[in-house]
């Protein structure tokens, strides 16, 4: 006479059985994590870059914030997937805190302190330190300016106006 199984065995073992699978790891060899390529993350980072200047010129404080600090985020990034590039004759793991932490505290202060002439002359050695970021590992082609125009149609720059109370 077979013995009756326990009503909790059977969730156990289903849970025990696809437990792997659902963390992405059947037995065998696990599926390799997507990295950015260091292209992308510098994309990012330009778009962020003018979004940045054109939240300045707003005055759009809390946006420019955040906008610095997915720059930063995007520089860690950028740090922590490609440390070294082919052909780069420093590594970047070392030379963009070097060249970008300095002006990024600089712009940070601007938005702090809310001041827009400030701001601007921060944005302008943050563009320079992208730039010599770029010439010493020997992506010089690649220039950084100050936006030309709005290339964001689709996003208002400017602080909303307050809800009527």
């Amino acid at each position: 006479m077979k013995r009756p199984r326990p009503a909790w065995i059977l969730p156990i073992v289903l849970t025990l059985s696809i437990l792997p699978w659902a963390m992405g790891c059947d037995g065998s060899k696990a599926a390799p994590r997507y990295t950015p390529g260091l292209g992308e993350i510098m994309t990012l980072i330009q778009m962020r870059h003018a979004k940045l200047w054109l939240a300045g010129g707003a005055k759009n404080w809390p946006l420019a914030a955040y906008e610095v600090k997915e720059i930063e985020e995007g520089l860690a990034d950028a740090v922590e997937f490609h440390p070294t590039h082919p052909g780069a004759p420093v590594s970047i793991a070392e030379v963009m805190p070097t060249m970008m932490n300095a002006p990024l505290r600089e712009v940070k202060a601007a938005i702090e302190n809310k001041d827009g002439g400030a701001f601007s002359q921060a944005f302008d050695h943050l563009t320079g330190g992208c730039n010599s970021c770029h010439q010493s590992t020997s992506f010089r082609f690649n220039v950084v300016t100050r936006p030309s125009g709005d290339y964001f149609a689709n996003q208002y720059f400017g602080l909303p106006a307050s809800p009527a109370k």
